[in-house]
């Protein structure tokens, strides 16, 4: 397990050279949350740094249902038994098997892999809400309810799979030579390339993907014109 640090932020990084699954820790004045657990071979090593961290886990937020990013909610509920489970609104209809489609939404496959799990969120959450000193931003486009998390203060953002930092700086759907598998599993291009466009208007010192280390002053302008490049060729 590979650990790396920025301010309050801690990346836990499994499989780094291969296929790297991040999981993260924020810790807040005087409690620690969690965003997405992979597998559960991550559990242990949060269970480790919070010990070290002294502080409780209050809360445990998904950015989104896929497998690589819930398999081990399971088992970190069990030793962490009083955190709060974070999913947002939209995508607890995926962990529940609700795969339909707004009409409002684009009508695609929903795409990945998921897995069922017993645990079920205590808090459902939308665009602007906040947990601690996270803020909600709703990113879809990976699935339509993806979510990332926002503290203004120290100017990060967690984005689960709206972007990748492994093979390069890349949006959901845009699938990179060395590293395509976020886009394999990812529901609406349009919708994804909508969604980095909302992000680029933040002022971000650090990005932390699903996939990949740690970006700092990330530049999103090449990666939405590559995207939005893909697109319009698709079209046509």
């Amino acid at each position: 397990m590979k650990y790396t640090t920025y301010k309050s932020l801690y990346q836990l990084t499994a499989f780094s050279q291969l296929f790297p699954i991040n999981a993260y820790i924020f810790e807040e004045q005087a409690s620690l949350t969690v965003i997405d657990v992979g597998l559960n071979v991550f559990v242990k090593h949060i269970k480790k740094l919070a010990r070290k961290l002294d502080k409780p886990v209050k809360f445990i937020i998904l950015t989104h249902p896929h497998l690589d990013h819930i398999a081990g909610l399971d088992l970190l509920k069990k030793q962490f038994p009083e955190a709060k489970i974070v999913f947002s609104k939209r995508d607890t209809r995926l962990l529940n098997g609700d795969f339909s489609l707004d009409p409002s939404e684009f009508q695609g496959k929903i795409r990945g892999g998921f897995k069922e799990v017993e645990t079920r969120p205590d808090i459902m959450v939308d665009e602007h809400d906040e947990i601690g000193s996270l803020k909600v931003i709703n990113t879809p486009g990976h699935t339509p309810g993806s979510i990332s998390l926002y503290n203004s203060s120290h100017k990060i953002i967690i984005t689960g799979d709206a972007f990748q930092t492994k093979g390069g700086l890349a949006i959901a759907g845009d699938k990179r030579k060395f590293f395509p598998f976020p886009a394999f599993a990812t529901w609406s291009k349009q919708t994804a390339l909508q969604s980095a466009e909302k992000i680029a208007h933040l002022q971000i010192d650090c990005l932390a993907t699903g996939h990949g280390k740690l970006l700092m002053n990330p530049d999103f302008k090449p990666a939405i014109k590559r995207l939005d490049n893909q697109i319009s060729e698709e079209k046509n």
